[in-house]
């Protein structure tokens, strides 16, 4: 309730001046100032008492307002009854704010009435809410409208807020009205409802009005613009939004300032958001300091960091203390790192006890988790409904753990459905199973589109096979002589390096093949090497070709004789070959059979002709 109005002003009170050449410690520049203040005081109220004994109403009723102030409610009464007495308005809203400390309501209510018929704002501001209080809204509504119409901020504000209640449109003209003269309250629940229109505009980001103008750009500006003006007057929820805001921005200096504000307001979630924007920039301690903070005040968030914090440095009876403080909270996210945790240390039991917890709350990627856990005991039927579940709440893994599911059952049109639909929300893998399976129908523009899609996520099996779809599609090259090296590379040719770095074998046997063609000996024999060294049987096939071409046959059949036991026959046939040459019959006999053995059909068929033309040249 307000306890001045109109002519009841509290006047400025004077503060003594040290006398110079003199220092004062800070205590005692406190206790001068505390002087000067009750000395002003007291002066004015005796000056104030001399004016009301010679028939001053004014006098009376500012000597009365500062007894109210003062709590002196006996004191005060006589006056502010004898200058409501004489007329004065701002005394009878006064007289009302002292009744309604004392517990008298309806009789406050009338002389509210009283001053609020004879003009007073805060009167009928003070009327409305206590017409309000009792129920009768249209009546709150007639005389908040007054003090709001009169320029009264309180009044503008609870219009505002009974107009919202009800639902009516013009609330926000006099939560604007507030906020502008000064409503702290006021600014911030108008910046929330800013921030409100912007989430719920159907106008995409970007999109201009047919002014040309960006509309959600002006609405994030002026929401922004009331939260600084209401955190600016001390409102901490808002500090904590600006805050939020900024550091969304990239302003994490500023952000942080306004973290702290509010977090020494005692508002828990910037202390918890603070510690996340000092952890980033790699201060955990003091990160750790305000998580504490905000986690001991029942932020489940905060609990959480700091559960992972300690868990990080291997305190895990510390990290699981604070899961379980986060879960107390209503942390969800509690249950689910504590199951994490429980998982790591091969707590199969706890850990599912807890997802199931988490799951049941409705976390999404908990449900996923216990799904994979029951999977992984063998528990297909059980695991299936939380893979569901987890994908229907949004949970691109879970979606892509259904396709794999589904495969696994040989019901390939279902697995596809939930690939799709994992791919279609950035699934670097689901992505690559949609262009196999399109591959396979023969749709190669979809399948393209998935394979770029996959490749572009950095699925090197995926920029193997965009590459093999382009590669297909070139149209043949001129062979060129071993050394004479052609620079220009295709696409396809970027994509099978792509995969090659990543290690793709296949990839990097193909790499070594395009480069043998345009020439580029080095660059050929480097990437069969490596597709070699990492077990490729091509690699090392290709790689003996090569070096037996640059007359380096010694080195060549040492590849292939690798080549050869990990199962391929060319390699076999070529080693029969060289010991044949050689005069070794017997081993070249030996590797003639392993290549007829392996295969394929036109080796197989070559090397049984030297079997036997060897077989002939031993029994002569």
């Amino acid at each position: 309730m307000d306890v001045m109005g109109d002519k009841a002003t509290l006047f400025e009170t004077g503060r003594f001046v040290q006398p110079s050449g003199e220092e004062a410690t800070p205590d005692e520049s406190r206790d001068e100032t505390a002087d000067a203040v009750e000395t002003g005081e007291a002066v004015e109220e005796m000056s104030l008492r001399l004016a009301a004994q010679a028939g001053d109403v004014e006098a009376v009723s500012v000597l009365g307002a500062m007894l109210l102030r003062r709590g002196d409610l006996d004191g005060a009464e006589p006056h502010l009854r004898a200058a409501t007495a004489g007329g004065d308005r701002a005394a009878a809203n006064n007289l009302g704010v002292l009744l309604h400390q004392r517990g008298y309501p309806d009789e406050a209510a009338g002389w509210w009435r009283v001053a609020a018929v004879a003009g007073s704002a805060a009167a009928a501001h003070a009327l409305g809410r206590h017409r309000r209080e009792c129920g009768d809204e249209p009546a709150a509504e007639y005389w908040l409208r007054q003090a709001a119409e009169q320029g009264h901020a309180l009044g503008a504000y609870a219009l505002a807020d009974l107009l919202e209640h009800r639902g009516d449109p013009g609330a926000e003209q006099w939560m604007r009205a507030a906020a502008e003269r000064g409503h702290r309250e006021a600014a911030y629940r108008l910046a929330r409802a800013l921030d409100h229109q912007e989430c719920g505009d159907s106008r995409a980001d970007g999109e201009a009005d047919e002014c040309g103008h960006d509309n959600g750009v002006i609405v994030r500006a002026e929401a922004e613009q009331w939260y600084r003006q209401a955190a600016a007057r001390g409102h901490r929820r808002a500090a904590l939004h600006l805050g939020t805001i900024l550091e969304r921005r990239g302003d994490l200096k500023e952000a942080g300032r306004w973290y702290m504000t509010s977090a020494k307001d005692g508002e828990a979630r910037a202390a918890c958001a603070l510690g996340f924007l000092l952890r980033d920039a790699g201060d955990t301690e003091n990160a750790a300091i305000w998580w504490l903070r905000a986690a001991q005040e029942g932020d489940g968030n905060a609990a959480n960091a700091l559960g992972a914090l300690h868990a990080e440095r291997g305190q895990t009876q510390t990290a699981e203390r604070w899961y379980r403080a986060a879960m107390d909270a209503g942390d969800d996210n509690g249950a689910y790192n504590l199951a994490l945790l429980c998982a790591e240390q091969g707590r199969t039991v706890q850990a599912e006890q807890w997802y199931r917890r988490a799951a049941y709350a409705g976390h999404r990627e908990a449900a996923n988790a216990l799904a994979i856990l029951l999977l992984q005991g063998g528990d297909t039927a059980g695991a299936e409904p939380w893979f569901s579940k987890a994908a229907e709440a949004g949970s691109v893994d879970a979606a892509f753990n259904l396709g794999i599911l589904f495969a696994g059952r040989g019901e390939d049109a279902v697995a596809l459905r939930w690939y799709e639909r994992a791919a279609a929300a950035g699934h670097t893998e689901a992505a690559l199973q949609v262009g196999i399976a399109r591959l396979r129908d023969g749709d190669e523009r979809e399948a393209e589109r998935h394979l770029r899609c996959a490749a572009g996520g950095g699925s090197a099996e995926a920029a193997y096979r965009l590459a093999a779809v382009l590669d297909a599609r070139r149209p043949q090259q001129p062979a060129h002589e071993l050394g004479e090296i052609v620079h220009e590379k295709t696409e396809c040719e970027e994509w099978y390096e792509r995969a090659a770095t990543q290690g793709h074998r296949r990839a990097q046997v193909r790499v070594g093949m395009l480069a043998a063609a345009r020439g580029d000996v080095v660059e050929a024999a480097r990437w069969y090497r490596t597709a070699a060294e990492a077990g490729s049987r091509n690699g090392a096939f290709n790689l003996g070709l090569l070096l037996a071409r640059e007359g380096s046959e010694p080195e060549a059949a040492v590849w292939w004789t690798r080549a050869a036991d990990a199962g391929h026959g060319r390699a076999a046939l070529r080693l029969a070959l060289v010991y044949a040459r050689r005069g070794e019959l017997a081993e070249g006999q030996r590797w003639a059979d392993r290549a007829v053995s392996l295969g394929p059909g036109e080796v197989a068929e070559r090397a049984a002709r030297l079997r036997d033309a060897l077989r002939e040249e031993l029994s002569a």
